[in-house]
């Protein structure tokens, strides 16, 4: 080990026990690439060397919502760490198979996430966190661009294929996934021109504030609809969400769940087991919602929360304004 090597972990041994500290008095939010990549760009700077477990959970939070492999994630968060380096030296101090390193790396170069230089032997420099969020960004957008310019001329081929012969047979499906079980819940609102029940916990609705459930509530009412909100105050912290979420009317109630159930009558129902634990990625990834058009169960599910309703509490006026 160099001079230099052993002078770095000297330093890096003295700071780990304010670095920690420091990061475990901080609320992060890591719902979405934004706030993540920002986290990165001032918690992992050159001076520090988070603990390693900190790497780790990063790594996890940073693969599912920038859709990354973990050991790509975990090996530009380390190469931000440690610094340039070879791929050789990197995949030795990580102790990863050398050849899974390189491969990788190749992945994170090819999206510009990790540059090289032109010396020899080469160093593998990570980008900045806020140049690898424009360039996600700007990917992103591309990909929509090309979905809005061909798609619809592809549909429109693709339905002369001939007529769909399931419309009226009852469907079921299951939503993996948070992101997923959103956009279905989203879908459900914005066609909806009648009554939509939301019935779920306070902690689930802050989480949902931050979709783009509340735009389409509003959607919802213009079309003449309305979203009844069935929710309980077990948590003041987060009554606030209440009056952002933008629902029609909120009642209080004791919830037969800790999930989520979403119905619109005579349409669609979801019902979701989701838990959330704070702002955990890797729990949010394995939430699951089955969804149906089935008109029996939908309107028994309508039924049992119109009677909720009807027995629920009207909620008062926040403090800091808003519905009642």
């Amino acid at each position: 080990m160099s001079t230099h090597s052993r002078k770095q972990i000297t330093v890096n041994t003295i700071d780990e026990l304010t670095c920690s500290k420091n990061l475990s008095s901080k609320k992060t939010d890591f719902d979405d690439s934004k706030n993540v990549l920002h986290y990165l760009a001032n918690d992992l700077a050159v001076e520090k060397k988070p603990h390693l477990t900190l790497i780790d959970r990063l790594g996890s939070e940073l693969s599912s919502i920038l859709d990354w492999e973990e050991l790509d994630a975990r090996i530009y968060l380390n190469l931000l760490r440690i610094g340039p380096v070879t791929a050789s030296a990197l995949a030795k101090e990580l102790d990863i198979d050398r050849t899974k390193t390189y491969r990788a790396i190749n992945r994170l170069l090819s999206n510009g996430i990790v540059s090289t230089t032109l010396s020899y032997p080469k160093l593998c420099i990570a980008t900045k966190p806020k140049e690898v969020l424009k360039i996600i960004l700007r990917r992103k957008e591309n990909e929509i661009r090309r979905i809005k310019e061909c798609g619809e001329e592809i549909m429109e081929r693709v339905s002369e294929i001939g007529p769909n012969h399931v419309n009226d047979i009852p469907i079921f499906r299951i939503a993996q996934g948070l992101s997923n079980i959103y956009s279905c819940i989203e879908k459900l609102i914005e066609e909806s021109t009648d009554v939509v029940y939301i019935v779920t916990t306070l902690k689930n609705i802050s989480k949902m504030y931050h979709s783009n459930i509340p735009d389409k509530i509003k959607i919802c009412e213009r079309n003449g609809g309305q979203v009844r909100l069935l929710t309980e105050i077990n948590d003041h912290g987060l009554k606030l969400y209440v009056n952002r979420f933008n629902a029609t009317e909120t009642k209080i109630t004791n919830l037969p769940s800790k999930g989520i159930v979403v119905v619109s009558k005579d349409k669609q129902m979801i019902i979701s087991d989701t838990k959330l634990n704070g702002y955990d990625h890797t729990i949010a990834k394995s939430d699951a919602a089955l969804c149906t058009n089935s008109y029996e169960l939908v309107n028994n599910i309508f039924a049992l929360c119109k009677l909720l309703w009807k027995n629920s509490k009207p909620l008062k006026m926040l403090e800091n304004g808003g519905k009642k």
